[in-house]
């Protein structure tokens, strides 16, 4: 399991640990706040050579950017293919397999080892921590690693490395309330006036 971030990306490897996982490494370094995807996965493709890899399995989107791009991005920095938005996977030999579901169809996919998949929610059942697995992995190893452990220039990373900056950012307006018509007789000409009025027809 591995994550960036502050200090509270922790309580994810602390669970990834209780519900199975045999070891972790966090990357945490001032210089990552306002990482970007560029940044993100610069670091992950580094942390994930240094640590040595078959398969990595990523999420189908962040709950910050929720650009779902990340799984790509490390997959070309890696130099390996990429499955993404798989929704079941299996790996036998040297093969990751997988399927992905479409509006209209489902796809097959598979890919040589190494590789990088996504993963969808519907891909497994949610697992929860038991007891016995958060007491279990107080024991399992937890790896620090910060820029300089992976070679990576703060002016690569953070604000000073983003490619996309937020400059600003506003409240977004409070909803006022709709229109009623009511329908005596006059109500479709005057929901036809109202949407004509909009250019919704």
């Amino acid at each position: 399991v591995l994550t960036v971030g502050p200090e509270d990306a922790k309580d994810a490897l602390r669970k990834a640990l209780s519900m199975g996982a045999d070891k972790a490494v966090h990357v945490e370094d001032d210089d990552l706040h306002g990482s970007d995807v560029m940044g993100t996965s610069l670091v992950l493709a580094k942390a994930v050579e240094k640590t040595g890899y078959d398969l990595v399995i990523c999420g189908m989107a962040s709950t910050d950017g929720t650009m779902g791009v990340l799984p790509a991005v490390l997959a070309e920095r890696l130099g390996v293919p990429q499955v993404t938005l798989l929704s079941e996977v299996s790996v036998e030999g040297g093969t990751v397999t997988g399927r992905r579901d479409g509006d209209t169809a489902s796809e097959r996919l598979e890919a040589s080892l190494p590789a990088v998949v996504s993963v969808t929610d519907q891909s497994g059942e949610a697992r929860y921590p038991s007891f016995k697995g958060i007491m279990a992995a107080k024991k399992k190893p937890v790896q620090s690693l910060d820029l300089e452990d992976l070679e990576i220039g703060a002016d690569e990373v953070g604000l000073a490395g983003a490619w996309t900056v937020v400059d600003s950012a506003a409240q977004r307006p409070a909803r006022t309330a709709g229109t009623i018509v009511k329908d005596e007789g006059e109500g479709g000409r005057r929901l036809a006036e109202f949407l004509a009025g909009q250019k919704f027809i």
